[in-house]
C-alpha cells in the first residue's frame, strides 16, 4: 500500500481534488486537517484507497446533484468528509453517533484553542 504521501490521489477526472498552481487547494483550515486525517488513516492500512475514491467519486456526483437542485455552491471537502464518514463506518472504525459527538465536542472549542490566542 503506498504512503501517505504516495496515495494516488486523481490528479484529473472525477474525484481529483481541487487545485490552483498546481497546489491543492483548502477553503477552510478543516478541509486540510480532513485531507490529512484520510492520509494518514490510508497509510496505517485503515483502508484501500480504491474503495475510498469509489465513496468519493459517489459523494461527489450526489453532491453536485444536490447543488445543483438547492442553488448552493459544490464543495468538494463535503463530499470527502461524507465519503470518510461511510467507508469508516462501513469498516466499523467510527460510527454515525461518534463522529456527530466528536464533531459538537470540537465546534465547541474555542477558535484558538491550539494557538495560544
Amino acid at each position: 500500500m503506498p504512503s501517505a504521501s504516495e496515495a494516488p490521489l486523481d490528479l484529473a477526472g472525477p474525484a481529483a481534488p481541487p487545485r490552483r498552481n498546481g497546489e491543492l487547494v483548502f477553503e477552510a483550515p478543516w478541509e486540510g486537517r480532513l485531507f490529512g486525517l484520510t492520509l494518514t488513516l490510508h497509510d496505517h492500512g485503515r483502508f484501500d484507497w480504491e474503495e475510498f475514491r469509489r465513496r468519493l467519486i459517489r459523494e461527489i456526483a450526489r453532491c453536485e446533484r444536490q447543488a445543483a437542485v438547492g442553488g448552493e455552491p459544490f464543495r468538494y471537502y463535503v463530499a470527502w468528509r461524507a465519503a470518510l464518514e461511510d467507508l469508516l463506518a462501513s469498516k466499523g472504525l467510527c460510527g454515525g453517533v461518534e463522529l456527530d459527538t466528536r464533531e459538537r465536542e470540537l465546534a465547541a472549542r474555542p477558535p484558538d484553542h491550539d494557538h495560544g490566542g
